[in-house]
């Protein structure tokens, strides 16, 4: 079992074997969970605001839908013309 020594600012150094096998990088952000009498630290990526939308359930929900839909084979060729596009589209 891995240990970790508290240093007198309160930091620890990760063990090399977990902090390789959570592909852990230098400058990466740790959640710091207290549950009962254990403290844990989950890996978290932090996303620009600007782009936050992109990773709302509903967008990654519709996300998986698409690439499910493209794994199935349902897409349509490019289009000449936007007035293809709106045809096609009113076809479906």
């Amino acid at each position: 079992m891995a240990m970790a020594r508290i240093g007198p600012k309160h930091q620890i150094t990760i063990p090399q074997e977990s902090f390789e096998n959570l592909g852990l990088e230098p400058g990466d952000f740790l959640e710091v969970q207290v549950r009962g009498e254990a403290l844990y630290l989950v890996p978290q990526k932090l996303i620009p605001r600007e782009q936050a939308w992109f990773w709302t359930r509903e967008w990654q929900g519709r996300e998986r839908d698409a690439d499910e839909a493209i794994a199935r084979g349902e897409l349509s060729a490019p289009f000449e013309s936007s007035d293809d596009l709106l045809g096609y589209l009113r076809s479906r």
